[in-house]
């Protein structure tokens, strides 16, 4: 009898579950699990699925019966795959499952930029601005047009190439980034630093590894336009949270959307998080561009064959 444990289920939404394997198992599930909480959870453990609960070397060689970990996302910076490896822990994600929901979420967050749809909505809420203008419109808050703005896409992979494909269909001029430091620029794309100048919106689709970490800095973020946007659907720690506090508050740039921050669920006190209940140009969505219908469903399908393959392959 295999032992399955599921480690944070809170992870997936509670409209979805993982179809359960054919063959002979105990599957045991938690909605959430701390550190403190994993090893005790997953040292009887053949299989762990979890999305977000950390798996150091530490850890695992602590656990000889776990054969695989299933993680119910893309991102596998959770787990120490050297390690992994070394130890004989098979690791699996699941790829491909946000092709359609992520970049039209990136969509959503480019209009809502450009025809500040934030700051216009917070006024009916917080004030009468609309009630006493004295005029049928207001227009305090800066309105430019989707077609014809120049998109800066760093990060060619799945994701940031569909969503370049819509941004075209829509009338925008497409630039994909090289990397950062590049000797060559491969044909396709743009040198780094003229795609943050350029950039009328910048969209962030890259892996986070040592050389993308605060990708956005400072010194990157005063080589893009003031007028220019930046888009985070990617990963919190591409962008450096300070840096871009400050290029918001001091005009900088001209606004922000961010899907992730460095440390998720933020803390309440979060610097970003606060600013967002004062400025207009500053859009936060709890890490969901990921989760339409749809989506999850193909994401709880894939862990599931993930799985299955895999008690295939040893038995």
């Amino acid at each position: 009898m295999i032992n399955i444990v599921f480690l944070d289920r809170t992870g997936i939404p509670a409209s979805h579950n993982i179809p359960r394997p054919t063959f002979p198992h105990n599957w045991v599930e938690y909605d959430r699990t701390s550190a403190d909480e994993t090893f005790e959870r997953a040292k009887d453990a053949d299989i762990v699925v979890t999305s977000k609960v950390i798996f150091n070397r530490e850890l695992m060689e602590k656990l000889p019966k776990l054969k695989l970990i299933a993680i119910t996302a893309t991102g596998t910076n959770n787990v120490d795959l050297i390690a992994a490896k070394e130890l004989g822990i098979t690791v699996k994600n699941v790829t491909g499952y946000s092709s359609v929901t992520v970049p039209e979420h990136v969509l959503g967050m480019i209009f809502a930029l450009k025809h500040s749809l934030i700051g216009y909505h917070r006024d009916q809420i917080t004030s009468d601005r609309w009630a006493t203008c004295g005029q049928f419109c207001y227009t305090d808050y800066p309105i430019t047009d989707v077609r014809g703005a120049t998109l800066g896409v760093f990060g060619k992979g799945c994701l940031g190439t569909e969503v370049g494909r819509l941004a075209e269909l829509l009338g925008m001029n497409v630039l994909y980034a090289e990397h950062r430091n590049a000797t060559q620029v491969r044909d396709g794309y743009t040198p780094f630093e003229d795609v943050l100048k350029q950039a009328d919106i910048v969209t962030l689709h890259c892996p986070l590894t040592e050389t993308t970490q605060n990708l956005i800095n400072a010194e990157t973020l005063a080589m893009m336009k003031p007028t220019a946007y930046l888009i985070n659907t990617g990963r919190g720690p591409l962008v450096d949270e300070a840096a871009l506090l400050n290029a918001l508050e001091n005009g900088i740039i001209a606004g922000a959307a961010l899907d992730v921050l460095v440390k998720e669920p933020p803390e309440k006190d979060n610097p970003l998080m606060q600013a967002a209940k004062r400025l207009p140009n500053l859009l936060i969505t709890p890490h969901v561009a990921w989760a339409s219908d749809s989506a999850v469903t193909t994401l709880v399908n894939k862990v599931a064959q993930n799985i299955e393959e895999f008690v295939q392959s040893i038995n």
